[in-house]
This record gives structure tokens, C-alpha cells and sequence, in this order.
């Protein structure tokens, strides 16, 4: 199997209300797709979602680290005769990634297209190629989005309408626990609370917060201060479990997050720790849930296939949020069925573009 074209192609696509966190706004998502062709017409997708509002890499940059990477790709032979495809796929992707230093969300681009590929050469959907034995529907919770204690609630409604019972919440942004009171009036005491801050907060005043919420009930607090450092001095005061977030970036990160005690979990989205492979192995340090960095379909894909080989956090993960978007660049994506999320069918991840609605959605 040769590799005779890449592509990267930017695109945004627009949610169906702002985005709103403490860190900011958004109106739409825009991400990079990657899409990898054969001498046999066969085609690898991969997607970066740049992260440049926690101060990542922009766009532009992630879109220029990922075509001179994949670049390299052009001309190469995957004889996945010779060896087992999946030991194949990553010494590919090592080969092309690590002389480069590529930005997160451009690494786990990369990585995905190859893994899409030796899957199909394969013939096997990429759970079973990534070695798991079965694939189940993954639960997710609700993402809510900032806002007034009684928008965050009719949101929590109307999820829950949906049959979700484990509710994100945006907080750092104003009364953060009428926020929570508002939520859990609306979903009642059997709902599961989460609370996302951003690291809006200072340790004195997460302390203050988590403190008054803890009579209401909440799972986690995700990422409420900045840095191990400050994570690790508030868990030591708080009853609220802890997660870590933008602290955690990679397996060195994990291993010194657990020699500190920082925290209880970790959630990992492809885009911030590098791809499928980097999330699995934070997951063996500690706890981890996937989460969405407000992914289109192919990065979502990728997650549900990499969910399956991830042990088993005890808590929902964070990817029921295609239902935040007005609209999908996908032919067919991951199926979402109330809170329970699906990998498409097929070889590979099993997605599949429709160009018209890329094209409509291409950046200049």
C-alpha cells in the first residue's frame, strides 16, 4: 500500500449557541482535517483541533506542522504484510513525529490518519486493532456552556431530557454556586454534578467554592486552579474530588500529578496530549476520562475507538459534544443515542466525509 497524496484542509463549523467558558466565547469551532490517500484508493483521516485558548498553537501553525509532516508520508510503503499493522502504524508515526516536535493537537492528527489506514489495510475497525476484544457504547455527560444560574439550568433540562444524568458545568464566570443550586434543583439528587473552572480560580477561593458545593452533591471539580502545584495544595483541603485538566499534558505530567497527590482523575483530549496513544498511557498513571476539545467527527471517532482500550475511570466521559454544532463536515459519524456514544461501523474509524458540507465549511 502506497501513499501517493495528503491533504490538510482548515474548516470551521459553527455552534448552535455560543460557546462560553471563563476563558472566553466562541461562535464556531475551526480544526484541521488531515486526509491520507493510497495507491488503493483507500484514505486515512485525521483531525487537530488547535487549543489556542488555553495558549497553544494557532491554526496556522498547527496546519503548516501538519503538512510538512504528513508530507513526509508521500511516497511511503505500508507493507502490512510484514508486521502486525498497529506495531507498523506507531513506528510510522514515531519515525514521522519525533525528529519534529509537533504541536499536540498536529501529533494526534497524524497519528490517527496512520492508525485509519493500517486499520483498514487491516481490515478491522481500529478498536480491535488498538487490541480491544469488544467495543461498547461509551456514556458521556452533558456539556453546558456558561451563562446565567437559570440558562445553565434550562440547559441541564434539556439534556436530561435527552437521558443524560451526569451534567458539565461551566463555572468561573459568575455566581458559581447558584450555578450548581439552579443545576441540581433542575436534575434532581440522582443527577451527577461536575464542575469545570478553567483554573479561574485561586487555591483560597476554590477552597471557598468547593466548600459551599459540597452539600449540593458534586462528582469532580475539573481543573479549578492553575498548575500541579496549586492542584495538589487545594486537594489536600477540599473533600471534592479533583481532576486535572490543562495541567496534565502528557505521561511525565501524570506520573508527578500522582507523586503529588494532585489529583483523583485526569481528562485527556486527543488535541492537548498528542493522540491515542499518549492518552493510554496517562490513563495507566492515573484515572483518566476522555474528554472533547470541542472536536469535529473524526476527532470524536477517535476518541470512542480509544475509550475502549482506556481502563475504566468509574466516571462518564466528556464526549457528547457534536450535539453542540449546527452542523457536521461527516457522511457518517460516531451515533449518539442519549448519552451513550457509538463508533461508526467499518474498517478504520469508520467515518466518512461529505465533501460538499467541507467544502462549504473550508477556510480560505
Amino acid at each position: 500500500m502506497r501513499i501517493e497524496r495528503v491533504e490538510t484542509i482548515p474548516y470551521a463549523v459553527p455552534f448552535r449557541e455560543p460557546y462560553v467558558t471563563a476563558r472566553g466565547r466562541l461562535e464556531r469551532r475551526e480544526m484541521v482535517l488531515l486526509r491520507v490517500r493510497t495507491s488503493e484508493g483507500a484514505e486515512g483521516l485525521g483531525e487537530a483541533v488547535p487549543l489556542s485558548l488555553r495558549g497553544g498553537a494557532t491554526l496556522a501553525e498547527v496546519e503548516r506542522a501538519l503538512s510538512d509532516a504528513a508530507a513526509r508520508l508521500v511516497g511511503l510503503e505500508l507493507d502490512t504484510g510484514s508486521e502486525p499493522a498497529l506495531d507498523l502504524a506507531i513506528a510510522t508515526f514515531l519515525e514521522l513525529a519525533r525528529p519534529k516536535r509537533l504541536p499536540p493537537p498536529a501529533a494526534a492528527a497524524l497519528e490517527c490518519a496512520i492508525f485509519d489506514l493500517a486499520a483498514k489495510a487491516d481490515g478491522k475497525p481500529l478498536w480491535r486493532l488498538l487490541g480491544a476484544e469488544r467495543a461498547a457504547p461509551v456514556r458521556c455527560n452533558a456539556t453546558l456552556v456558561a451563562g446565567s444560574p437559570e440558562e445553565v439550568a434550562d440547559q441541564a433540562r434539556a439534556w436530561a431530557a435527552q437521558g443524560f444524568r451526569t451534567f458539565k458545568l461551566k463555572l468561573g464566570a459568575g455566581d458559581d454556586v447558584a450555578v450548581v443550586r439552579a443545576v441540581r434543583d433542575a436534575v434532581g439528587a440522582d443527577g451527577r454534578i461536575r464542575v469545570d473552572a478553567n483554573e479561574a480560580w485561586s487555591v483560597r477561593d476554590a477552597e471557598r467554592v468547593l466548600a459551599e458545593l459540597e452539600s449540593l452533591g458534586v462528582e469532580l471539580a475539573e481543573q479549578p486552579v492553575g498548575g500541579l502545584r496549586a492542584l495538589a495544595r487545594l486537594a489536600r483541603s477540599s473533600a471534592v474530588p479533583l481532576a486535572a485538566d490543562e495541567a496534565v499534558n502528557s505521561v511525565a505530567d501524570a506520573h508527578r500529578a500522582r507523586q503529588r497527590r494532585a489529583c483523583a482523575y485526569v481528562t485527556a483530549k486527543l488535541s492537548k496530549v498528542g493522540g491515542i496513544g499518549a492518552a493510554h498511557a496517562i490513563a495507566e498513571v492515573i484515572p483518566t476520562y476522555l474528554s472533547s476539545a470541542l472536536d469535529g467527527p473524526v476527532g470524536i471517532a477517535a476518541a470512542a475507538h480509544a475509550a475502549q482500550i482506556i481502563p475504566d475511570p468509574g466516571v462518564d466521559h466528556g464526549l457528547a459534544t457534536q450535539r453542540l454544532f449546527a452542523d457536521t463536515v461527516a457522511a457518517r459519524e460516531c451515533a449518539l443515542d442519549g448519552p451513550l456514544l457509538s463508533a461508526p461501523e467499518g474498517p478504520g474509524l469508520g467515518v466518512e466525509i461529505d465533501d460538499g458540507a467541507l467544502d462549504r465549511a473550508r477556510l480560505a
